[in-house]
């Protein structure tokens, strides 16, 4: 591509939250830097890792990046924003340090948000890999029929809600290409926590602007051991308690939204898992009492809820026989 080519393209801010995770990054800027459509930034934002990953930034020589370092650990979220709030172009991707792009995903994702003013957001399909950057098949395919991509046209979809927040057909965390200017990046709110990608979800849906899909997998998404879906033990009880507390913030929003009524039997219900999620979670950390309160919150709601009712029935029994319960019940 000539330089006049590439002076005419929009700039393009890659956001790279990063903690603790050298190699991976590694290869997350290879692919950003890979793209062969050229007018990006790379906005890398490091959570305090133990080891600073600055020099291995530099190495790549590349004066399109910009790094910053937290002072101390701000939380996932609060990395993320500084990136969206630093990011200069006209266009926004998030790009997770574990993750990787294909190179022609900018080149396929930004044409459609050029050709219609009126769209907020571009995505794509994505593939699943593991922790060695082997494409998994079957989870590639169980992961795109699961968000219904595969049922999913391509080109314009205007309302969205339902694709966006019903089928969650949007990977936003990594496959998706937004328009700056239309998201205000200082409104997400830090109970959003690890649901932040679905509540930016949520502001496109709102802004009344369209989305494009491109039906083609653009983008590989690594499921490996550092993941809250793959945490054992104790953190993984930690990382339920959080996701659980993020999506009951999440879907009481949205059932107050207004514009989002045709849906609310939907978020409550969601509302009434995550509620059940969370309490027991508390239960298995042995706060009784507080997961008592969110059981009886959805027994009020729902009186014959099977799961809450079995668990509200564990907060009564003896605790060495209530983990011995929880644990065959996994």
């Amino acid at each position: 591509m000539s330089l006049h080519q590439e002076s005419q393209q929009p700039l393009v801010s890659v956001i790279i939250p990063t903690y603790n995770r050298p190699e991976y990054l590694k290869q997350a800027i290879a692919s950003a830097i890979k793209q062969t459509y050229q007018n990006i930034e790379i906005l890398i934002s490091d959570n305090c890792s133990s080891e600073n990953p600055q020099a291995l930034v530099a190495s790549f020589g590349d004066s399109r990046i910009k790094f910053w370092q937290q002072q101390q650990n701000v939380g996932m979220l609060a990395n993320q924003q500084y990136g969206f709030k630093m990011a200069q172009g006209k266009y926004v991707a998030s790009l997770h340090d574990d993750d990787m792009w294909n190179e022609d995903f900018l080149a396929k994702l930004v044409p459609p948000l050029e050709a219609n003013s009126d769209l907020i957001i571009a995505f794509c399909d994505q593939y699943i890999i593991d922790a060695n950057g082997i494409i998994n098949e079957i989870g590639t395919e169980e992961n795109t029929r699961g968000y219904k991509r595969d049922k999913l046209a391509k080109g314009i979809h205007q309302p969205f809600y339902k694709v966006g927040l019903i089928d969650k057909s949007i990977p936003t965390a990594a496959s998706c290409v937004i328009r700056n200017n239309l998201v205000d990046w200082y409104s997400i709110p830090s109970e959003v926590g690890g649901m932040w990608d679905l509540y930016l979800t949520y502001l496109c849906c709102i802004s009344g602007h369209g989305a494009y899909y491109y039906p083609e997998r653009l983008t590989r998404y690594r499921a490996h051991e550092q993941t809250d879906t793959m945490l054992s033990g104790s953190r993984d009880v930690q990382a339920k308690i959080r996701k659980a507390k993020s999506e009951i913030f999440c879907y009481q929003v949205f059932m107050e939204d207004p514009r989002l009524q045709k849906f609310r039997t939907h978020f409550q219900q969601k509302w009434l898992e995550a509620n059940t999620t969370l309490g027991i979670g508390l239960l298995r950390s042995e706060q009784i009492a507080a997961a008592r309160s969110h059981f009886w919150q959805v027994l009020n709601k729902q009186k014959f809820n099977v799961r809450n009712l079995a668990a509200l029935g564990l907060s009564f029994t003896p605790p060495f026989l209530a983990s011995k319960l929880m644990k065959t019940s996994k």
